[in-house]
């Protein structure tokens, strides 16, 4: 994505359906995956969004169902998330004011580092650099909008 686009209000502009399409590598030995399927940004009764994705993912030839629960609860700050897996443990801040966000999140011995940029109304995308003793990966994720949430989601002015 060249140009960000700036998200008033991160939970507004996630809150509906988007096509999921991501590539997996492992940067040791080359081996790649895709995943494809939806997620579906959701209300949750006491605030925020209940992220459920769920797909096929495809590793070494072998196709799976998968799917992973995430909540995105408000930020401290007005506009963005705190992400959180589905069990409560923290799992990044994230910022989409400017269109595009940094997070860091430790995993044992192995680091975490997002990058999370919006291309639109409608696109979004992750890179995910997985490193540490136990993983070398990098996973792509774009995310193109199938419905619109409750928000316009439009950009800061």
């Amino acid at each position: 994505m060249g140009e960000f686009w700036p998200v008033r209000d991160v939970l507004a502009y996630l809150a509906g359906n988007w096509r999921v399409e991501r590539s997996v590598r492992d940067l040791g030995d080359g081996a790649t995956g895709t995943f494809s399927g939806g997620t579906l940004f959701s209300p949750l009764p006491e605030g925020g969004l209940l992220h459920r994705e769920t797909g096929v993912f495809t590793w070494h030839g072998v196709a799976r169902p998968a799917e992973r629960t995430l909540r995105f609860l408000p930020g401290p700050e007005p506009g963005t998330a705190d992400v959180r897996f589905a069990d409560g443990r923290p799992f990044h801040g994230l910022d989409l004011t400017s269109g595009r966000h940094v997070a860091d999140h430790p995993c044992v011995a192995d680091l975490y580092r997002g990058e999370f940029t919006v291309g639109g109304a409608g696109r979004w995308r992750t890179v995910w650099r997985v490193g540490g003793p136990a993983k070398d990966l990098l996973l792509v994720t774009e995310y193109t909008r199938e419905s619109r949430g409750p928000a316009d989601g439009s950009p800061r002015e």
